[in-house]
């Protein structure tokens, strides 16, 4: 008798089956352990979320995974399991750039899960404010695309704020092209975030270059306004093209294929150590030859490689620069420390933005 289909997956899916239940019951254990963590955390008041403890976790699992699952994605269930765990002891929320539907809330949940409180904010500005106030734990900003360089409002923001960098996220950016009919029949103009205007500049020059392109604060709120306008289309995210009732007209329109957005999580807490780490820093030079030069000496001193050095204008009259600027390695390793410490007596200014993780 020839066995059908049916027959010979029976088995595997019992199998399967008994294995479910063996995930489930080692899920539960591990959520029961997670809450005496809880309850040791609350005797001392230690922070729910501790992002070098996750990172660890993340990367020990990418590395003793055997396969043939891709260690990426054992990461992504891991990473839902370490929130699911989380939002046992306290929900943790989060500000970024809203409305729903933007890359800033795709970097919240690739950074914390899903089992976190999102807060929608209408612009950056909102994001610090919203996390210097206590209203959110933790914000989500974008700080650099790799086509059109650095969020100047994002870097101005954080030289003025007391909150410290905590982590870091980095995300492909895919762009496309959104209307409420899926054609481009009557849309008089394409609304999107400057910054998504401007990666998808020849790509908009070649295909619609008499429509007018309107800068609005997100890719969100491009999508919401062409949900409620038929003439509008926007540029955003295929997240965004669902929550708003849209349908996408072309998609990856983006000039850059590998267009990636790297992302700051911003927050009060100071991160540990964990074994693979950045650092970030505000500087300037007094205005003399050579400064520049004998500022960033000491990282060479000490074997501390730079990994960004951006400038910005001082806005104080002169031709003054704030230098940013980005090294391998934590303020609490002692070359860093080392380093540093004899920095800071070369600069006219002198902030750490955060020791953090670097992104997965």
């Amino acid at each position: 008798m020839t066995m059908t289909t049916d027959d010979k997956l029976k088995p595997l899916r019992q199998q399967i089956d008994a294995i479910d239940t063996q995930i489930l019951d080692l899920l539960n254990q591990r959520a029961q352990v997670a809450q005496q963590v809880g309850h040791v955390k609350a005797e001392t008041n230690a922070p729910v979320f501790r992002p070098e403890r996750e990172a660890q976790v993340l990367r020990n699992a990418a590395e003793r995974n055997p396969g043939p699952l891709h260690g990426s994605d054992i990461q992504t269930i891991y990473r839902e399991i370490m929130s699911a765990c989380r939002a046992l002891e306290r929900r943790v929320t989060v500000a970024f750039l809203g409305p729903v539907g933007t890359f800033s809330e795709q970097a919240v949940y690739q950074q914390f899960g899903h089992a976190v409180e999102g807060l929608a904010c209408a612009s950056i500005d909102e994001v610090f404010r919203a996390t210097e106030a206590g209203s959110a734990d933790f914000g989500v900003v974008p700080i650099e695309n790799s086509s059109e360089g650095v969020i100047n409002r994002t870097l101005d923001l954080l030289l003025q704020t007391t909150l410290t960098i905590s982590g870091e996220v980095a995300i492909k950016v895919h762009h496309s092209l959104m209307t409420r009919s899926g054609s481009m029949d009557g849309i008089k103009s394409i609304h999107a975030h400057s910054q998504a205007l401007a990666q998808c500049q020849a790509w908009l020059n070649q295909h619609y270059p008499d429509i007018e392109r309107v800068a609005v604060a997100s890719n969100g709120e491009a999508a919401r306004q062409a949900g409620e306008d038929a003439s509008i289309a926007a540029i955003a995210s295929d997240i965004a093209s669902q929550k708003y009732s849209l349908q996408i007209v072309n998609a990856h329109i983006q000039d850059d294929p590998h267009n990636r957005t790297r992302f700051a999580v911003i927050g009060r807490l100071q991160t540990e150590p964990s074994g693979c780490d950045q650092t970030s820093l505000v500087l300037s030079v007094p205005n003399k030859a050579g400064a520049v030069y004998n500022l960033l000496a000491p990282l060479a001193k000490h074997g501390v490689s730079m990994s960004r050095f951006e400038s910005r204008p001082a806005r104080m009259g002169t031709w003054e620069y704030y230098f940013y600027v980005d090294i391998e390695g934590h303020l609490k390793d002692r070359k860093v420390a080392d380093a540093l410490g004899e920095l800071k007596d070369n600069a006219a200014f002198f902030k750490v933005l955060g020791s953090y993780p670097c992104s997965l």
